[in-house]
């Protein structure tokens, strides 16, 4: 048998002399002496005596078969559905995890327990902590100071572009039609036979000015008026006292015409291009006055009413003629100072015999 069991001391009383090697047929074995009657009763070990000496050990090392444990593997290496195994049960309990994990049609993977945490809905304020961050959020004075100073630069600046929009656009755009408007409906009144009156109201066209080399083509309306005249796109005639000038059929004196240089049409922007024997040409209802450009004065104070005497000063005439006076502003964009233009008349042609040669030209 091999079974575990005590081992026998040597020597002991009733055995000296038996070994573990000693043939069981022998009579010291078996027989009336060392396994007869009572031998083996007297040496049973009594219940109990060898149950705490070999008492299996409660260890997982013994020498049984055994699984081997799997290796420990660091949650960050892989993915939470590798770590957690293949579900188990059947094909349809599979199916059914690969559902939840991934959705009917293999959508995205459902978020884990600490964003589904995070993505969950956050526990009602109380009414204290809501107003401590009401006023939290609420912007301070000096916030709402720098706000609505912005605002107010912002609206001054969108402003203040409207307003160079209307001067350096909308008002040459509205002068021109109503220039043209002017000059059509003087040009009917020729063409209908309708006589001047001789004598014209402030505002009221009577003449077309004709600068070839700067492409301009202007009514002349009488007076001087801003609003009557000059910001309607128009020239106009120094009419009235003290600065009354002659007209263009006069046989003497000098005709004075004003203009604006920017804005409101801006009819003599260029004037200072011109250079002498350029050609200026008056039309009215029965004859063109021609005169040839002679001089200029580029800047003077805007008291300087010499300029339109009869005879004017530092325009290089000496005696009496038939002048005509340019005026407008100068430098651009500004009323500081005054440009003056003056010309010599070399040309008193009717309309009958046709346009001058310097508008044919």
């Amino acid at each position: 048998m091999t079974a575990l069991r005590p081992e026998r001391e040597s020597g002991a009383a009733g055995d000296q002399g038996v070994s573990y090697g000693q043939s069981y047929g022998s009579s010291g074995a078996f027989g009336g002496g060392s396994f007869g009657d009572g031998w083996y009763e007297g040496r049973v070990p009594a219940e109990g005596a060898y149950e705490e000496t070999y008492a299996p050990v409660p260890d997982d090392e013994t020498v049984a078969l055994r699984v081997p444990d799997p290796p420990p593997v660091r949650t960050g290496d892989v993915s939470p559905s590798v770590a957690a195994g293949p579900p188990g049960g059947g094909r349809a309990a599979r199916r059914k995890a690969a559902r939840r994990r991934h959705g009917r049609h293999g959508g995205a993977q459902r978020p884990s327990g600490a964003q589904e945490s995070a993505d969950a809905p956050k526990a009602p304020l109380s009414r204290v902590e809501a107003r401590r961050q009401a006023r939290a959020r609420k912007p301070g004075a000096a916030v709402i100071a720098s706000r609505a100073i912005g605002e107010i630069f912002i609206t001054t600046g969108v402003l203040m572009l409207l307003f160079v929009t209307y001067q350096l656009w909308w008002t040459n755009v509205r002068a021109h039609a109503q220039a043209d408007k002017a000059a059509s409906s003087l040009q009917d009144d020729w063409a209908s036979g309708k006589r001047n009156p001789g004598a014209f109201e402030p505002g009221q066209g009577f003449a077309i000015l004709h600068i070839p080399k700067l492409d301009v083509v202007v009514p002349i309306a009488e007076g001087v008026s801003s609003k009557k005249v000059l910001d309607r796109g128009m020239v106009g005639h120094y009419a009235e006292d003290p600065l009354k000038t002659a007209m263009p059929e006069a046989k003497s004196g000098n005709f004075g015409l004003a203009g604006h240089r920017n804005t409101h049409g801006e009819p003599f922007r260029y004037i200072n291009k011109l250079e002498p024997g350029d050609p200026i040409v008056v039309e009215t209802q029965d004859e063109y006055f021609v005169y040839k450009m002679s001089s200029i004065l580029p800047v003077t104070p805007p008291s300087n009413t010499t300029v339109l005497d009869p005879v004017p000063r530092q325009s290089g005439f000496t005696g009496p003629g038939r002048y005509i006076t340019l005026t407008t502003c100068t430098p651009e964009f500004t009323s500081k100072y005054r440009m003056i233009v003056w010309g010599k008349m070399v040309e008193e042609r009717p309309r009958s015999k046709g346009k001058p040669d310097a508008l044919v030209n």
